[in-house]
Formats: C-alpha cells, structure tokens, sequence
C-alpha cells in the first residue's frame, strides 16, 4: 500500500510482477467480449506495492554540471525484507509475487519500476539490481538499484548503416528506429527538431560495434543540448541552449516569501573560463574561437573538441564561438529544499519540476553596511532526490545559467522597448 511520509506525502513505489492483468481471454463471459476497453489483448503490466518495505529511496538524474554528460538516471531504494515476511526473498517460492509457472521470483531484474508522489512520477525505469543481505541477527534487507532507459541505450550496438546529412534530432530518431536499437516510439519519445545538421556518408556512417547511446551523446556534443530521460521515463532531446523566455515555475527566496530553502550553492571559479576552443570535424573541418582580453587576465584556458559531427565551417565556427566564455560571474549552482518546509500546493509544485525547467534563486546577502538582495533565473541541470521514511523528503536541483528574454508589452516603460533582452512572445 502506498505511505504517507511525514511531512511530505503519499509515496507509491511499485514494481513489475512479470504478470500481466486485464488480458483478454477468450470464451470468458467478460473478459472474451471484443471491444472491451478493460480487458486487452496485450493485457496491463501487474505491479507489486512494496512501498510499505520501503526505508529510504534516493534518486539521481541529469548533471551537477554544465560541462558534464547527462548520465542514465538512477534510483536506490532499500526494502525491510523481515517486516515484509521474506515476500522479497528471490528463494522464497511460496511468496505472493513468485511465479511459479516460470519458477522464478517475481520482482527481477530488468522489471519495470516507477516511484510516485500523490500520483505524479518522482522516477520511472528498470531494476539492474538486487542485493540481498541476509543478517545474523534475522534482520535481512534488500538494496534495490534501478535505472532509467539510458540503460537499455547503453547495452544496444549499432551495425554499420550509412546515414545522410540530417538535423540532430532527425538523427536521434533514426538511431533509434533502427532494428538494432527498437526504442519504442510516440509517447516514450520528446525529440526536438535541433537547430544544426550532422554530417551523412562517409566517415559520418555508422559502424559496427559502436554503442548507440556513446553516439546519442555524440549526436548531442554537436547540438550542445540536453539528452536525458524525464521523471516520467520519456527520453527527451532538447536544442541548444540558448535565450530563454522569463517564465520561472518555482521562486526560491530566503526572505520568508515564496518557496523557502535551506541551502545554496555559489561557483565562482577558474574552471568556468574558456577563452579559446578549437573544433575539428570528422572531415576535418577545422575552427577556433578566442578572447585576448581574457587571456591576458586569466591565461589561456583551452578546450578542445575533435570528431564532431557537425558538417560545415559555418556550424564549427558557431560551435566555438557559442562555447566561449571569456570572463566568469558568480552562479548559483544549486539548491536544496526540504519538503518539510514547505506547503502542500508547493510541494505539489517541487515534485513536478524536471530538467530544463527555469527557476529562480534569490539570496539575501550583507553588503558592506547594507542588506542586498541578489536574484538569478537559472535552468534545472540535474535533480537528486532523498526520501527517509522516518525523516522526510529533501530535493536539491543543480542549476546553469541562462540567457533570459522578456515577452515585448507594448507602451511599457520597461518591457516595451525593442532590444536584446525584449521580445516577441
């Protein structure tokens, strides 16, 4: 049965039986019936409720950083087999999710599981692993790691096939409809359009042996967007980030107003300087971009691309040039909220917040003699989650700066003037 975790919800954590429910069977006087909406040919995945053996469930999606790769999305969780009378056993074969046509334990790797708060998904992927610990003292427990379908891109190997010259996220999709890879499609897909072409022929094709999402990524380095999959299990594909509409969906504040939080991260380092890039394409395409000035103040701090996939000296340039950042600003980088300070209408919100969404951190600071208030949109990176059942629930969202634009409002003194930071909505 789902739990009420102390000031913070109802937590639903499930996962798949092997068993199908609602199939339709033939000659039975209700679940035979053709056109039934309830009972199907393909059936409904059975889940087991195991949210009352549940002690602590952690969750890690995204990046911290920028500059990092988007890794598969994982969730642990640790379950108390003895208060759940061994049922998460994998040799108790009198339990109530052993299938015994199979002989096999029901709850087994690469089943589906998903973690949900008030009905809306926290996480949604596959166990990877079980790791029983049988204690001396008859207390046993079940450590319980699962992953996103990052996994499942991970372990397909693509054959050689030539591609043609296509928009990322053209390419993402024909990746991931060939027969080697057989991703499911329409819903369990959010793939944007992109905004540059990857190359086609060539040394551009595909080959043998090369794991589909190793090149995904790839695919990704050229777009300089976000791949991941959501919190609900889509795999998403977003364009390069660039200007961003004003349009937070949580403001965190520090004055008692709005979304409160109990920490927050500032980066201000040499690490964010890059004041010369150097792109190479696979055919040998080759562009830099530099800042002097920035040099002059901070050495030359390099980084370096080779075997893109972009196509054009135009894109390599507009690569480079986008990845310069001649002079560093403090950042707000992350920060962490504890459901327990929160409201039931917040949380409702915190829960929904996923991967590049905008949100807002505002920091009250002393300022010589005086009181300052500093504000930063930021975009959502990466996402942790630590649900105690004893303790609570505390989020934490690693964040990147974001250049924002303002929706045009016609005879407003302010947003009313064309320029770089108002726009068209």
């Amino acid at each position: 049965m789902s739990a009420t975790i102390v000031q913070s919800g109802e937590y639903t954590l499930e996962i798949d039986t092997g068993d199908l429910v609602r199939s339709f069977t033939l000659d039975d006087p209700v679940k035979g019936k053709l056109d039934n909406p309830t009972f199907v040919l393909d059936g409904a995945t059975g889940y087991a409720d195991v949210t009352d053996g549940a002690q602590r469930i952690e969750i890690r999606r995204g990046r911290r950083d920028i500059s990092d790769q988007f890794q598969t999305g994982i969730m642990n969780f640790v379950l108390d087999d003895t208060a759940a009378n061994g049922v998460f056993n994998p040799f108790a074969n009198q339990g109530p999710y052993y299938d015994t046509t199979n002989t096999e334990p029901g709850l087994a790797p690469m089943r589906q599981v998903r973690l949900k708060r008030e009905n809306e998904l926290l996480f949604a992927g596959r166990v990877v692993d079980y790791t029983y610990n049988f204690g001396l003292d008859g207390n046993d427990t079940v450590e319980v790691t699962c992953a996103d379908d990052f996994y499942l891109l991970a372990q397909a190997i693509l054959d050689d096939n030539s591609v043609s010259k296509q928009y990322t996220g053209a390419r993402i999709n024909a990746v991931l409809d060939l027969a080697e890879v057989n991703y499911p499609s329409g819903a369990a897909r959010d793939i944007a359009t992109g905004t540059v072409e990857v190359g086609g022929g060539g040394d551009y094709n595909l080959e043998l042996g090369t794991i589909a999402l190793d090149y995904l990524r790839l695919v990704n380095a050229a777009e300089r967007g976000r791949l991941f999959v959501d919190r609900e299990g889509v795999l998403t594909f977003q364009e390069r980030i660039g200007q961003t509409l004003s349009a937070p969906v949580v403001e965190f504040h520090d004055d008692g107003t709005n979304y409160p939080y109990r920490n927050v991260d500032i980066s201000f380092g040499a690490d964010k300087v890059v004041n010369l890039v150097f792109v190479q394409t696979i055919n040998n395409k080759f562009k830099t971009a530099s800042d002097t000035a920035s040099q002059n103040d901070y050495f030359i701090q390099t980084l370096s691309i080779t075997g893109s996939l972009l196509d054009t000296d135009a894109d390599a340039q507009d690569l480079a040039d986008y990845l310069l950042n001649g002079y560093p600003e403090p950042t707000f980088t992350a920060v962490e909220v504890a459901f327990a300070q929160l409201t039931d209408a917040q949380r409702d919100t915190i829960s929904t917040v996923d991967i590049g969404d905008t949100i807002n951190i505002e920091k009250t600071f002393i300022n010589g003699g005086t009181t300052t208030e500093l504000a930063q949109e930021l975009a959502v990176e990466g996402i942790e989650h630590r649900i105690d059942t004893t303790v609570g629930h505390v989020v934490r969202f690693y964040t990147s700066p974001v250049t924002i634009v303002y929706e045009l409002i016609l005879d407003d003194a302010t947003y009313g003037v064309l320029d770089g930071s108002n726009v068209l909505g």
